[in-house]
C-alpha cells in the first residue's frame, strides 16, 4: 500500500540536498501546515523549462562500462522521472537537487543544432557514433515543445554523420522520415528502452513514460522500416523485474529488435536516497528485501563504481540474471546481430564528393 504522502506522477518523492552547496534549504512543516489552512498550494508539481547556454554539447565518453565513444544531451534533467537514473546526479553540477528537480526543472540547450554543427564540420573532426541520450531522454515531453532532437537528426543527415539514439518514448515515430534516410546509409541505430512487460510496473518506475504497449509497437514500427533496434532491458531490479527477463527478452524479439542489453541496477550517488525513501512510500511490504538484494549485486553497498562490475554485478543473484539473459540470446536472437554504422561517408561529404550528387 503506497504511502498517502506519494507525490503522484512523479518518480522521486524528495528533493535531497545538494552534496555540492553549502546551504541547504527545507520546506518546514509549519509552511505547508499554512497553506492547507488557508487554502494555498504550497507545491504546484509542475514542470519549468529554463534554457542554458553551453558551449560544446558533444562529450567524450570515458567510461569503459558504456557502449559509446561520444554523446549529447539536448536536454538536462528528465520529465519521465525514472527513480532509478544514473543522470539524476549530473543534475547537482547545475546547482539543483537530484530528486524533484531533475524532474521538474528541465534545462534547454536551444543553441544544440548550431553547437553541433559546428563539430560535425570542422576539419579536425573525425566520424564517430554520437549517441543522442547518453545522460537523458532526447525524447522526452519537452522535444514536443522544442524539437531539438529532430534538428540535429537533420544535421546528422546532411553530414553523412553516423548516429545513435536512446529512448523510451514513441516520440520518435514522429522523426521516421528522417530515420529511413539515415538508415539508407547505415547511419543510425535506435536503443528502446523496456524495462518490464507491467504497465503497473512501468507507472512506479518510470511515472511520465509512453505505455508498454507503444513502446513494443515503436520497437515494431522501426524495424518494418529496417531502422535497427536494440532493446534496453535495462535496468534490471532484483524483485521488481528481474523474473521478467525472458518475457522480455521474448517481447522484444517478435517486434524485431536485433538485440537486446542488459544491466543491473547500481544506485550511485544520491540515488541510493531517492530510491529508498521512494521503495518504502511505493513498495513499502517488500522495501527490505528489494534493497538486501541490490546490495548483495554490489558488495554489500547500493551503489558501486568499479569499472567492469558496477553495471553487471556479482554475487549469485547477479550471475543468475546473466544466466537467464543468455539462455534469452540463445532463445530468441540466434543469427541476429546489430549492425556497425557507417563512418566513411562523413569524410567524403566534408571532401565535397558526396556534394557533389
Amino acid at each position: 500500500m503506497q504511502s498517502k504522502n506519494y507525490i503522484k506522477g512523479r518518480g522521486a518523492q524528495n528533493n535531497p540536498a545538494n552534496r555540492f552547496l553549502g546551504q541547504v534549504y527545507e520546506t518546514r512543516d509549519d509552511f505547508l501546515e499554512f497553506c492547507r489552512l488557508e487554502g494555498e498550494v504550497a507545491d504546484n508539481n509542475k514542470t519549468q523549462y529554463l534554457p542554458i547556454f553551453p558551449k560544446t554539447v558533444v562529450n567524450k565518453v570515458n567510461s569503459p562500462d558504456v557502449g559509446m565513444n561520444y554523446s549529447m544531451n539536448p536536454y538536462q534533467g528528465c520529465e519521465h522521472g525514472c527513480i532509478y537514473c544514473y543522470a539524476r546526479n549530473s543534475h547537482e553540477f547545475w546547482g539543483y537537487s537530484p530528486g524533484l528537480d531533475f524532474e521538474r526543472k528541465i534545462l534547454i540547450k536551444k543553441a544544440a543544432p548550431q553547437l553541433l554543427e559546428a563539430k560535425l564540420s570542422s576539419k579536425t573532426w573525425k566520424a564517430a557514433t554520437i549517441v543522442l541520450s547518453g545522460n537523458t531522454d532526447c525524447y522526452q515531453p519537452a522535444e514536443k515543445k522544442f524539437g531539438i532532437t529532430r534538428a540535429c537528426l537533420e544535421l546528422f543527415l546532411k553530414y553523412k554523420h553516423p548516429v545513435g539514439i536512446i529512448t523510451k518514448n514513441a516520440l520518435i515515430l514522429r522523426d521516421l522520415d528522417i530515420l529511413k534516410e539515415l538508415t539508407k546509409d547505415g547511419l543510425v541505430g535506435v536503443n528502446i528502452s523496456v524495462t518490464s512487460l507491467s504497465d503497473a510496473t512501468r507507472r512506479i518506475l518510470e511515472p511520465r513514460t509512453v505505455s508498454i504497449g507503444k513502446r513494443l509497437e515503436t520497437i515494431k514500427i522501426l524495424s518494418d522500416h529496417n531502422i535497427p533496434v536494440n532493446a534496453m532491458l535495462a535496468p534490471i531490479i532484483p524483485g521488481i523485474n528481474s523474473h521478467e527477463i525472458l518475457n522480455l527478452a521474448k517481447a522484444v524479439s517478435d517486434n524485431g529488435a536485433l538485440s537486446f542489453a542488459l544491466t543491473v541496477v547500481r544506485l550511485n550517488g544520491a540515488i541510493g536516497q531517492i530510491f529508498t525513501d521512494w521503495i518504502k512510500k511505493t513498495l513499502p511490504d517488500k522495501a527490505e528485501k528489494v534493497l538486501h538484494q541490490i546490495e548483495s549485486c554490489h558488495g554489500g553497498d547500493l551503489s558501486d563504481s568499479r569499472f567492469g562490475v558496477r553495471n553487471k554485478g556479482e554475487g549469485h543473484i547477479a550471475a543468475q540474471l546473466h544466466e537467464m539473459g543468455r539462455l534469452a540470446k540463445q532463445r530468441y536472437f540466434k543469427g541476429r546481430e546489430f549492425p556497425k554504422l557507417n563512418k566513411d561517408l562523413h569524410a567524403q561529404y566534408k571532401t565535397g564528393q558526396l556534394r557533389l550528387f
